[in-house]
């Protein structure tokens, strides 16, 4: 699925496209008015589509105080950003050109100890198909790999995970020797290594989310599809590449299509969310859940979403040190422009705010951050300045904001 911003419209808002592809979804949402917490959002940048890009997908990176992230399109290219936020306004630190060098930056950074910036871009690159880069702190960029498609992987999405040793992990969403998708290890002279290729039968299809590690060296992630019900799968891999399927969906009360990547706690015990199922709101369909996976693959739903209190979590989860845990909706709200929200140890939301589709922004896609403070951070994919033409029309190109604890 080229056609990565058409894409995300459809998820949106299906009246405003025709199905795009299997993986399009079928939504029917009714919303009320919800009472929230009372909690302080301040919009930290509105993207105008300049220099500074527009529709930033992916979530942030904090640093010393400064925000980094990137957007999908923008930069006088229309190809994409790279943005750095301090307390002074926004500063892009590097624009993506097409082509070779890459065009629809979908991925969150990461930061290595010397200040550089790796990520991965869905399209371009030396063969269009994608490629992992890396920008140094002034701002320079180059290509550590491009992917072929088969057998090596096309098309990654998500953020990258990095060794103590340098070495990166990462998915694609196709490619590989089926077309399924892959889970790869690029080494620190930009080696790759195809862990394991997914076939869409049991072990899954269509790897959409970050990997995660744990001390022993196991690789942790989700499929958005693949499994008995072409649902989803949760998956582990040891440091060879063999994969183990811990747990396959449903589609009813566990859930269904796992768009975000995991956490682990100490016990280890995963969490994340899924896109759909959980019960019978959104038209039939289910507004999604937030689940735990213990170690021996029993899963927990925590909590299913009701059209009320947000709908479709679409990112992942951050946790504080009470274990509470912290979330953003893709639709739900009095507005239907998505909420953010905590979930206690009891498995009780609360909605700490919901997005109006106005200079406060709409469709928050992305996973958050918290500073020492509390404060959460994280991205609207529209809304803000709606004079901002998107290539979806008149809903504006995305803000940064932040959220004050109450």
């Amino acid at each position: 699925m080229k056609d990565l911003v058409s894409f995300r419209s459809c998820i949106l808002e299906i009246p405003r496209c025709a199905q795009i592809g299997a993986e399009a979804f079928v939504l029917v949402m009714v919303f009320s008015v919800l009472s929230v917490r009372a909690q302080t959002l301040s919009v930290l940048h509105t993207f105008i589509a300049g220099t500074d890009g527009a529709m930033p997908f992916a979530g942030l990176l904090l640093d010393a105080g400064n925000l980094y992230g990137t957007t999908e399109i923008g930069g006088p290219a229309s190809a994409g950003t790279v943005f750095k936020l301090d307390g002074h306004g926004n500063e892009a630190l590097y624009a993506f050109t097409g082509g070779m060098n890459g065009q629809l930056p979908s991925s969150s950074l990461i930061r290595d100890a010397a200040g550089n910036f790796y990520g991965t871009i869905f399209a371009g690159g030396a063969q269009g198909k994608g490629a992992v880069y890396t920008i140094s702190k002034n701002g320079k960029e180059r290509t550590l790999y491009s992917f072929k498609g088969q057998p090596d992987g096309e098309n990654p999405y998500p953020a990258l995970l990095q060794d103590a040793q340098g070495n990166f992990y990462g998915t694609t969403y196709i490619g590989g020797t089926g077309g399924e998708g892959v889970a790869f290890k690029l080494d620190a002279m930009g080696t790759e290594t195809v862990l394991h290729s997914f076939t869409g039968g049991q072990d899954g299809r269509f790897p959409y989310a970050s990997l995660i590690m744990d001390d022993a060296g196991n690789l942790y992630g989700t499929t958005l599809d693949g499994g008995p019900q072409d649902l989803g799968v949760v998956f582990k891999l040891d440091a060879n590449g063999n994969e183990t399927v811990l747990y396959r969906f449903a589609g009813g009360a566990d859930g269904a299509y796992p768009f975000a990547g995991l956490f682990r706690d100490h016990r280890g015990n995963l969490y994340g969310t899924t896109f759909m199922g959980g019960g019978n709101g959104c038209g039939g369909q289910g507004c999604g859940t937030v689940f735990k996976l213990d170690s021996s693959g029993t899963e927990t739903v925590l909590y299913s979403f009701q059209e009320l209190h947000g709908a479709n979590p679409y990112g992942g989860l951050i946790h504080d040190s009470d274990g509470n845990l912290y979330g953003t909706t893709l639709a739900g709200g009095p507005s239907n422009a998505g909420v953010v929200y905590k979930l206690n140890r009891q498995g009780q939301q609360t909605v700490l705010y919901s997005f109006t589709g106005g200079p406060d922004g709409a469709y928050p896609y992305a996973t958050l951050v918290r500073d020492t403070g509390g404060n959460l951070y994280g991205t609207t994919w529209e809304g803000g300045d709606l004079t901002c033409n998107n290539p979806n029309g008149p809903y504006g190109c995305g803000v940064v904001f932040k959220l004050a604890p109450e």
